[in-house]
């Protein structure tokens, strides 16, 4: 998938950091005469806050005639945040629009992409090929699909921990130095001194130290000392050389030398990223100094990691000469102790996309991320072999250590003959906020446990071909595949594990079961059978289950969210399907303020799925208050908690498919 911000959230170069300065004539005008709605939306996305613009955009168009290009604008603040299940919720209304340009097609192909739905992918890919006639604009992706279709059902044996050091908040790029590891991460709201950064409403980056114990595991998490983090803007990620005395840390430019630009009567400027070496010492002080071919006017540079020999630097710049928007560079370290210029890493190992976070392995082996090669969504792991601009074998790290959003900063930090060891980070599915730090490990396993299993219609008994998904005892994904024209599938299982298969197909609920490989110490094969139900027969009323609300509120909460994004997700992806979205209450109270009560949730509920991309029009809030209880719990009769929680449900009731 093409990034349109390959840097933009992880303090890198493309579209670096851009802030608004606003000459006195718009000011001026301002006061005098207040802005639209929309207005004040379009501000807020040219001024590259798509956070804020999106919460505007939102209110725009919540109407029965939307305009597309709020719509639009809408999706792509959310495609730009790189919160891919929100711009696959608004493009899948987007697409459907009278006047939707094939361009739409395009990006909603990319985002299904991301989100791991590659036959949906695909499906759209070859569509704005037909329409267009460009089909090498999207070659690229459609064989990444292809490829990814293949490694999800044939993972590798790597094993990801998500590390406690990880936050609501973006946590990336691992570096150790002996006991402890270097990261970048962004500061909570407590922090201060530390500004803000409209692209995605958080802190700008700081570097932050943890412990690390012999298997990998991160504790003890905190800010890194002052004179790494006395910059304005972003800083980190780094990287240090073999005795961890000499430090390599990619900032963010806080002088004024940046490239400025002029959109109407309002002026940008521009930072990009250098690089900074910093020096330990004797007397345990740090010295710090730029790297020579810092030309923030020009391009940014950062990344950069050593050889095992300490004679080449590699990094990441968009500097001219490359092959695309950036590359990979080295310097070879002169007699004198200085980086020579830089040269061209090669074509075998970049693209005309972005290649970033190089890391030096074991034997001089190359990892690095790149989005310019066929592979699995956004950034990708890939592994050559060789040096300096002379590279051979470039090729996938495939899945898991690939997944669907962005994957990089890849680093070994063991490898004997029982297996590898190090860590990556993602912002997969599953983490604990936009990027995470994840360890793995990859070990040759010792017994083959196999799980086989059957996809069935639960009504006639008929095989039926279904996407069959793995996932572990956390919710994330294992391995996926589909069942086939035959309805059976196969996964290998690791010992001692909790897993969770799940079959699904549209039109069908889906059907899932629990395995545990716990107490197996010798090769095996489990079988299990999964049954899915057709669905969305009109008048057929299903419960949410879970759905629960604070006495005497209506605002939903975030594990009530959690449910209704799993309904957000049907509507979206059943376009024809209308509902109604009912909440009930138990009989204690009055008649009356039961049914205004269950109709101001109701009506939340509705609301919510609008804010998440849903049309109004395909809704019905209804309240039924205490007037369809499901046992006999009515005025009067003594129940139990449990037996009156039965009766405070929401349903949802199918009107029209």
């Amino acid at each position: 998938m093409k990034r349109h911000n390959v840097f933009g959230r992880k303090g890198m170069f493309v579209i670096s950091f851009i802030f608004s300065l606003f000459i006195a004539g718009v000011l001026s005008a301002s006061s005098q005469e207040q802005p639209s709605l929309r207005d004040r939306a379009e501000e807020l996305y040219r001024r590259y806050e798509y956070a804020n613009a999106a919460a505007v955009y939102v209110k725009l168009v919540d109407t029965k005639k939307p305009r597309i290009q709020d719509l639009e604008r809408l999706a792509d603040c959310y495609l730009k945040m790189l919160d891919y299940e929100s711009a696959e919720n608004w493009y899948a209304r987007v697409i459907g629009m009278e006047g939707s340009g094939s361009a739409n097609r395009l990006r909603y192909g990319e985002v299904l992409k991301a989100n791991g739905k590659y036959a949906e992918a695909k499906k759209q890919l070859e569509a704005y090929a037909a329409e267009t006639g460009d089909r090498g604009q999207v070659a690229i992706d459609i064989a990444g699909c292809d490829s990814a279709l293949v490694w999800m059902a044939n993972p590798t044996s790597h094993h990801l921990r998500n590390e406690g050091i990880n936050t609501s908040l973006s946590e990336f790029s691992a570096f150790p130095v002996g006991d402890q590891v270097y990261y970048a991460g962004e500061p909570d709201e407590f922090m201060q001194g530390v500004g803000t950064y409209g692209w995605t409403g958080h802190s700008f980056l700081r570097v932050y130290t943890a412990n690390r114990n012999a298997d990998n595991v991160l504790t003890n998490p905190v800010i890194a000392t002052e004179h790494i983090n006395n910059g304005k803007f972003h800083i980190g990620p780094l990287t240090a050389d073999a005795t961890g005395n000499t430090l390599f840390v990619t900032r963010t430019y806080v002088g004024k030398d940046g490239e400025r630009t002029k959109e109407g009567p309002r002026k940008y400027h521009t930072h990009r990223l250098e690089l900074y070496i910093y020096a330990k010492n004797n007397d345990g002080t740090w010295s710090s100094e730029p790297f020579a071919y810092n030309n923030v006017q020009e391009y940014s540079l950062g990344h950069a990691t050593l050889s095992e020999d300490g004679a080449t630097l590699y990094y990441a710049s968009d500097m001219p000469g490359g092959h695309g928007g950036t590359d990979i560079w080295y310097s070879e370290k002169q007699a004198d102790g200085s980086w020579g210029t830089p040269v061209n890493a090669g074509p075998a190992i970049n693209s005309a996309g972005n290649e970033l976070f190089p890391n030096i392995g074991p034997d001089n082996a190359l990892y690095y991320s790149s989005d310019g090669f066929a592979g699995m969504g956004g950034l990708d792991v890939f592994q050559a072999t060789g040096s300096k601009h002379q590279w051979t074998a470039k090729q996938s790290l495939r899945y898991p250590v690939n997944s669907s959003g962005d994957d990089f900063a890849y680093i070994v930090t063991f490898d004997g003959e029982e297996g590898i060891a190090g860590y990556l980070s993602s912002n997969r599915k599953g983490g604990q906020g936009n990027d995470d730090i994840y360890s793995f490990s990859f070990e040759k396993p010792k017994i083959v446990i196999v799980l086989r299993g059957t996809t069935s219609n639960k009504k006639t008994g008929e095989r039926i071909a279904a996407t069959v998904t793995l996932f572990d005892g956390k919710r994330e994904i294992i391995a996926r595949k589909s069942s086939g024209d035959e309805g059976t599938f196969e996964f290998v299982l690791d010992r001692d594990r909790a897993y969770t298969v799940l079959g699904q197909k549209e039109g069908y609920h889906a059907d899932s079961a629990k395995v545990n490989t716990a107490g197996i110490t010798k090769s095996d094969t489990l079988e299990v059978a999964l049954l899915l139900e057709p669905v969305f027969r009109v008048g057929d009323t299903f419960e949410l289950e879970n759905i629960y609300y604070d006495f005497d509120k209506h605002n939903i909460r975030p594990d009530a969210a959690a449910i209704l994004d799993e309904l957000v997700r049907t509507m979206r992806d059943n376009p024809t399907l209308k509902i109604e979205l009912s909440s009930h209450t138990d009989s204690r109270g009055t008649h009356a303020y039961n049914e205004a009560l269950s109709q101001r949730r109701a009506q939340s509920a509705v609301d919510y799925l609008v804010s998440r991309g849903i049309a109004r029009d395909r809704m019905v809030a209804k309240g039924y208050g205490e007037t369809r209880l499901v046992n006999r719990c009515a005025d009067g009769v003594p129940c139990s908690r449990d037996e009156h929680q039965a009766n405070r449900r929401t349903e949802v009731t199918v009107l029209a498919y």
